[in-house]
């Protein structure tokens, strides 16, 4: 038995969707370059209507004024503008970014044709760029097998959009030769964790909270239940048919928890064979290697260096929560430089 949930994108796109339900006017806020300490990453989006209501952010905090400021004066006059915040300017310092960085942001009015086809393309689960000319505001959609829009890209710009695109990530194109700007859409890092264990319980939620597409896999019902898992998604089938059924790829983090290796080994034995980007498995040392040594027997030598076990940063806490913040630590740690983290 399989629990469907829907996975929305973020709550700043949820919200720009219903006001332009509702007709309203509305601008969006986008971060584009950082330097130094930055707050807030580049793509970051703050969006605000007609009625001076706002959600997202683009500084955590220390610019959202100056921005939701000058976001009124282009929905009202219809013109993009580039806002430049550096420690050097009084500006900067009158919006308190004091703490060494810099941004750029760009705020244009939200073109409602252009954001639908983004909202469609990521409830169709299509991976999609919007691409910005920030000279003069041209924009264009690029897929990774074709390309939509007024904005057309040559191939070497393509090319390099596309590696943003693959990689999940958002910026300035370096070979464009003019301002252009790529913001990935794609879909929310998988993590599947594979047993409805108590750390799972609390695993879960935190990694839904920190954007994550969260699946909990196990086949034992009195574990794996909506009671015990609310607002998650459930799948029941054995571990092995579950893992092949959800198509892994390499924004998958799998996660193996029941202790039980008629549960967990037939996970592995998927997880190991695929794109995931990590694989972690609770467990002592000693747990590990008799582990080891029954994936060995069945042929699985050679990927056992792929499994991160012990699972999580050494924190040094024992406690369920402080395991799950452990593992999601590793996950979010392995997912942006590749290092497991110990």
């Amino acid at each position: 038995m399989v629990n469907k949930s829907a996975v929305e994108p973020g709550e700043e796109l949820s919200q720009l969707a219903r006001w332009q339900q509702e007709g309203k006017k509305v601008a969006i806020a986008t971060v584009v370059r950082t330097w130094g300490s930055s707050p807030r990453p580049v793509g970051s989006h703050l969006v605000m209507n007609e009625d001076g209501a706002f959600s997202g952010s683009v500084s955590g905090g220390c610019i959202e004024a100056a921005v939701i400021g000058e976001a009124q004066q282009v929905i009202e006059n219809g013109r993009a503008r580039m806002m430049e915040f550096n420690i050097s300017d009084n500006q900067a310092w009158e919006v308190r970014l004091t703490c060494g960085g810099s941004v750029h942001v760009y705020v244009d009015t939200v073109d409602a044709q252009i954001f639908s086809s983004l909202l469609h393309a990521y409830a169709d689960k299509r991976d999609v760029a919007l691409v910005t000319n920030l000279e003069d505001g041209v924009k264009g959609r690029i897929y990774s097998d074709s390309e939509e829009g007024d904005l057309r890209l040559n191939v070497e710009q393509l090319d390099e959009a596309r590696l943003l695109l693959g990689a999940g990530r958002s910026g300035v194109l370096s070979q464009a030769g003019e301002e252009l700007f790529v913001r990935s859409y794609v879909q929310p890092l998988r993590v599947i964790i594979v047993g409805a264990v108590h750390i799972a319980q609390i695993l879960a939620p935190m990694a839904m909270l920190a954007g994550c597409a969260v699946t909990v896999v196990d086949p034992r019902t009195a574990f794996g239940n909506a009671e015990r898992f609310p607002d998650i998604t459930l799948n029941n089938d054995w571990p092995d048919d579950a893992l092949e059924a959800l198509a892994i790829d390499n924004q998958t983090a799998i996660v193996t928890l029941s202790h039980d290796p008629k549960i967990d080994d037939p996970a592995l034995q998927v997880a190991l064979k695929s794109d995931a980007f990590y694989i972690g498995c609770l467990g002592s040392k000693r747990t590990h290697a008799m582990r080891v040594e029954r994936l060995t027997e069945i042929g699985l030598g050679d990927y056992l260096g792929r499994i991160n076990a012990p699972v999580g940063i050494r924190l040094g806490g024992r406690a369920a929560a402080e395991i799950a913040i452990s593992i999601l630590a590793e996950v979010i740690r392995t997912r942006y430089d590749g290092k497991d983290g110990k």
